[in-house]
């Protein structure tokens, strides 16, 4: 795992401007041939739900849907973090977006032990 490259993201609709910098710049990394993993926590593991990030919109700044869309097209990975998800009620059981797993502390922790995490938001 140590070519992945993970985008950190804790935002949703509650900060659309902080929810949309890593989607592009992961996108633009998955676009590249790049292994790029978004992880969301906190409000962002909303934007797994279809349609949630349709509505997410900074102004001067790309759809977040669109993002989400392009970097999912990609071979782009969205990882949500299992505690914040179900605490929000995701369970997996509902369908999730394209590329979007719910994955436990123990596989972030891995991922970043052997990959590059980059913060943007």
């Amino acid at each position: 795992m140590a070519d992945t490259l993970l985008f950190c993201n804790s935002h949703g609709a509650d900060q659309p401007e902080r929810a949309t910098v890593p989607f592009i710049a992961a996108a633009t990394a998955a676009v590249s041939g790049k292994r790029a993993v978004v992880v969301c926590t906190v409000e962002a593991v909303n934007l797994g739900v279809p349609g949630v990030a349709d509505g997410i919109e900074e102004e001067g700044m790309p759809p977040l849907g669109d993002l989400v869309r392009q970097f999912t097209d990609a071979g782009g990975e969205i990882w949500l973090c299992s505690a914040c998800a179900l605490k929000r009620g995701i369970t997996g059981e509902q369908e999730l977006v394209p590329g979007a797993s719910i994955v436990g502390a123990a596989t972030i922790v891995e991922a970043l032990a052997e990959g590059r995490a980059i913060t943007l938001s």
